[in-house]
């Protein structure tokens, strides 16, 4: 079967990919179509409520949070709805129950809307500022939101918000009246000046990629409750595997993700992407095993060079996560990697050269 993406990026454009993977010949992966939608909209996320909606954010001072719909036939999109992310660079998305949260990087803010039935979004409570510095003077000279995460452990939910810029997560709960508001956080007091920029919870051990340091950490995330247990850092990686001593500034962390134990792939593994490194070969995808009380650490067991430049976003997709699609917003195009060495590695399959579309890729979304 072959299968579709929606591709955010640094231009002006939304473009539709398609993947088929190999059968008796290559993998091929092509443009299917483009729409132009309005400066930089780097992320992309689905509706939960319609399969057909689709929500990007426009990385502009005014910045705007658009509904997207995409025609499954064709690939192609139109603007639907148009309201304001309630800040400058709106740069992460989060659908989550029948709400959408979007946090503005350089605002220190995160709105949330409700859907209106029709795609459209429509504000559905004031919006959450956030405050803070860190020690770096050139990125943490305020609240910067990077990401807003989902955490369900059946009755207790509650909505993470990294902040590179004031070196927290936020943790958001819904109070007795339904609002979203400030529960608790978690502090970096052990990596000062890391950066927390995207996150992921596996088996109640919260990860967290320190964009500024690139590393990786491992902590205890409790319940909120005030009788919670207070959080704890389990460990700490570089996401190098051969970290230099004196990295240049601009190498910087960018996505996390898990990938879970499946009939495929039956070990857990995390992956985190690197960004602008000088090496020949391009930016790498790091790969760790989780934390484990047997094993207390986290372990860098692989790096993978892509040959990208600018690696920021990637997604899984396919039976058992068996693929990986990431792209270089700066160079090398768009590549699908398949999961290899039963998920301890990965291997090149197909690529969109910058030749036949300079896409600048930032994310991905599976239609």
């Amino acid at each position: 079967m072959a299968y579709r993406f929606l591709v955010a990026s640094y231009t002006n454009e939304i473009v539709t990919l398609e993947f088929k993977p190999p059968s008796s010949g290559s993998a091929e992966l092509s443009i299917v179509s483009s729409q132009e939608v309005g400066f930089h909209p780097s992320w992309i996320t689905k509706s939960l409520a319609d399969p057909a909606v689709y929500y990007t954010g426009l990385e502009q001072e005014d910045g705007r949070l658009l509904s997207l719909e995409c025609d499954s036939s064709t690939g192609q999109v139109k603007i639907i709805g148009d309201v304001s992310s309630g800040g400058h660079s709106p740069c992460s998305i989060l659908v989550v129950d029948n709400e959408v949260l979007v946090g503005n990087y350089m605002a220190g803010t995160v709105a949330v809307y409700a859907p209106d039935g029709k795609g459209r979004l429509e504000p559905a409570q004031s919006i959450l500022k956030f405050s803070g510095t860190g020690p770096n003077p050139d990125r943490q000279e305020g609240s910067h939101p990077h990401q807003a995460y989902a955490v369900d452990r059946g009755d207790h939910k509650e909505v993470l918000i990294p902040d590179l810029g004031a070196d927290h997560i936020w943790r958001l709960k819904k109070n007795v009246s339904g609002v979203w508001e400030v529960a608790g956080s978690v502090s970096f007091d052990q990596n000062l000046g890391g950066g927390p920029r995207h996150v992921v919870l596996y088996e109640n051990i919260l990860y967290t990629l320190l964009e500024l340091t690139s590393q990786l950490t491992a902590h205890t995330l409790p319940p909120l409750s005030s009788d919670a247990q207070p959080l704890k850092l389990l460990a700490c990686s570089s996401t190098l595997l051969h970290p230099p001593a004196s990295a240049p500034v601009a190498m910087l962390a960018a996505e996390l993700l898990l990938a879970p134990p499946s009939a495929s792939f039956p070990d857990a593994y995390l992956y985190a992407s690197n960004r602008n490194d000088p090496h020949p070969e391009g930016d790498t995808i790091a790969i760790f095993k989780p934390y484990s009380s047997a094993d207390p650490s986290l372990k860098l067991i692989a790096e993978v060079r892509t040959g990208l430049a600018h690696l920021r976003g990637m997604i899984f997709f396919g039976p058992d996560d068996r693929f990986l699609i990431a792209g270089g917003a700066l160079g090398g195009g768009v590549k699908v990697f398949e999961r290899i060495e039963r998920g301890a590695s990965l291997k090149e399959i197909a690529l969109l050269p910058v030749s036949m579309g300079d896409l600048k890729p930032t994310g991905f979304a599976l239609l």
